[in-house]
């Protein structure tokens, strides 16, 4: 059997494109199993997995969860609102603390960027990285290719455009290594002040007008406004921002083509997309959620295959 050529999912900057596709061949087996009346398979009944959320999560912590019990795993949910964290307790102690119950994976998520690589480097348990601040967010990136590859046939050679908030996403980053790995073209679109500076040295086009990046593209991954990562104001209002970037049914209609929409959730309707946009039969936001069961799945048989 093929597998990984890494113990732990960090990042998407961390693995292969041969990892990529074998994660996506996993992933299509898995998704036939999830389509069947018994939806359980018992590839990982002897694993114990941790999910160790120190931010508030619902979609992932969920589709973690679901794809943990889909394999027949034993799953521990750790949430550091209710937990020891509160009074003082390091990242580490807690780790280990939940180690010395005999847990094989942990599933993780954090604030701090690289908190999952500081933990990789101290623990023997294989680590999923379910997002560590404003950095990756391995598994969305991964789901969302996924997810173009089983529209379109291939991300190879497709023009995506990721539009919105791409200085506070974890989700932008890991999409930009994913697509350029899959051998897409990829660009950036948002008001300037929520680029980042070094965003033309990953290789990506960037773009201003969002009617001139629709017209480019061939999908169009729309990010919401992270206004729990933001320190200051980057751009006047809510309002303002959707005058200039929010996209509705009408605009994607106006296209001379057909094209993808995306959104790795949750949405802020009425900001960056409209109700009926994001409802449109451009949309295949829904089909992102279940494909981020079998993903997730994927990853977790593939990563304790190398045990």
């Amino acid at each position: 059997m093929q597998e990984l050529s890494v113990r732990h999912l960090l990042g998407i900057k961390d693995i292969t494109a041969e990892d990529i596709q074998l994660i996506f061949e996993t992933a299509d087996n898995f998704k036939d199993v999830l389509n069947r009346p018994i939806k359980k398979v018992p590839s990982l009944r002897d694993i114990t997995i941790a999910n160790v959320f120190f931010e508030n999560s619902t979609r992932t912590r969920l589709s973690f969860e679901l794809a943990e019990k889909r394999l027949s795993a034993d799953v521990i949910n750790f949430s550091s609102s209710s937990s020891s964290v509160k009074k003082g307790e390091t990242l580490l102690d807690t780790v280990n603390n939940i180690l010395a119950m005999k847990v094989d994976m942990i599933v993780m998520r954090h604030s701090s960027p690289g908190a999952p690589h500081f933990l990789s480097r101290h623990i023997d348990a294989n680590i999923v990285n379910a997002g560590d601040g404003t950095h990756e967010h391995p598994t969305q990136a991964l789901l969302d290719s996924f997810s173009i590859r089983e529209k379109l046939g291939d991300v190879a050679g497709k023009k995506v455009v990721i539009i919105g908030d791409i200085l506070h996403s974890r989700v932008a980053l890991s999409n930009i290594f994913a697509l350029q790995k899959l051998g897409a073209e990829v660009m950036v679109c948002g008001p300037v002040t929520l680029l980042p500076k070094y965003i033309k040295e990953l290789g990506v086009k960037v773009e201003f007008d969002v009617r001139k990046a629709l017209d480019w593209c061939d999908v169009a991954n729309v990010l919401r406004i992270q206004l729990e990562r933001q320190q200051m104001k980057y751009f006047p209002s809510l309002r303002e921002y959707t005058l200039y970037y929010g996209i509705d049914k009408k605009m994607l209609d106006s296209l001379d083509k057909q094209i993808v929409l995306m959104h790795p959730g949750p949405i802020n309707r009425g900001v960056e997309l409209s109700s009926d946009a994001a409802d449109s039969h451009h949309s295949i936001i829904l089909n992102q959620v279940e494909n981020g069961v079998a993903i997730r799945m994927a990853v977790l048989y593939l990563l304790a295959s190398r045990k």
